[in-house]
């Protein structure tokens, strides 16, 4: 249903006394929106304010049985972990329920089609638990999808022995953190604003709207934070791994240097252009010397196994 003019008394008086309920959606870009939600009969004037915001903020305000506030969404995109986040408003009475937005929200059309005669809440109300139920729905898909990635990278923990894979797998631990914590600035607003103390909900919203958002709401958060533990854990694994690989290549350039250090010292004494060289006569002298090296490598390589340093 469309209002020729929403912004006149009796329009809205009207609606309020109906026996059922309306909801109407306008797009806050448009200035004549922003007028006509500017200047609401029957509804304070920070619900006005708050349905004209231009920054993203999630807030829940209610006063004379009028409740308003801001709530998240994901806006358009291929994928659903590169969504990004967007925002809703909304000002609602028993009877009427106003939205509004500046970016397109697929959340409120997906609302919108869900609503049927089998399937109409009882008040204003239930359309804002609806789309809070879908939002946590969503959330809960994306943090499935996060928690399928970090089983592909600890079964390739699991198998992996030497660090090229593991740098790989730590870029997919290092995606599923980062958009772990966007959605967990995201929620914890939400949970925030649901347990304000002072919030005063009608009763009618009360039933509706607070009670089942609590619920969904730290549903989610539960997932998130067994998410993000898991994630933790894992590039912790993946970082002790990568500093046991490092640890182990240290250790073979280590004992390669040792093992080669008589053979330089020798080299280097018969490197010298001095009189007298020992083994300087004679066609096998290089042959010998070659013997000398092998021979010190081998005494050394004994006395590191005989002091467990191999």
């Amino acid at each position: 249903m469309v209002l020729a003019h929403p912004s006149e008394p009796k329009v809205i008086e009207g609606i309020l006394n109906k026996a059922s309920w309306m909801w109407l959606h306008f797009n806050a870009v448009n200035p004549m929106a922003r007028s006509v939600l500017a200047d609401l009969p029957g509804f304070p004037e920070e619900a006005g304010e708050a349905l004209t915001e231009t920054e993203y903020n999630v807030d829940l305000d209610t006063a004379d049985e009028v409740v308003w506030g801001s709530l998240p969404a994901f806006g358009e995109g291929m994928v659903e972990d590169d969504q990004e986040i967007c925002a809703w408003h909304f000002a609602m009475r028993e009877r009427l329920l106003l939205t509004s937005r500046r970016l397109p929200v697929p959340l409120l059309g997906i609302v919108y089609r869900a609503l049927n005669r089998n399937n109409i809440p009882r008040d204003a109300a239930g359309v804002v638990d609806l789309a809070l139920r879908d939002f946590t729905v969503a959330v809960r898909k994306q943090l499935a999808s996060l928690d399928d990635q970090l089983d592909a990278a600890e079964d390739g923990l699991l198998v992996t022995t030497r660090s090229p894979d593991l740098g790989h797998l730590g870029s997919i631990v290092g995606k599923v953190r980062r958009r772990a914590t966007e959605l967990r600035r995201v929620v914890v607003p939400i949970d925030r604003a649901l347990h304000e103390e002072d919030l005063d909900m009608p009763e009618w919203a009360d039933d509706e709207l607070l009670d089942p958002g609590r619920q969904q709401v730290h549903a989610v958060l539960d997932d998130l934070f067994a998410l993000q533990d898991r994630a933790r854990s894992l590039q912790d694994e993946l970082s002790a791994n990568q500093g046991e690989e490092t640890n182990r290549r240290l250790y073979i350039v280590s004992v390669a240097t040792t093992l080669m250090l008589p053979a330089t010292f020798v080299t280097g004494f018969f490197g010298m252009n001095t009189g007298g060289m020992f083994l300087s006569q004679g066609a096998w002298g290089t042959v010998d010397a070659g013997l000398i090296c092998c021979i010190i490598m081998a005494i050394t390589f004994l006395f590191m196994k005989y002091a467990r340093l191999l």
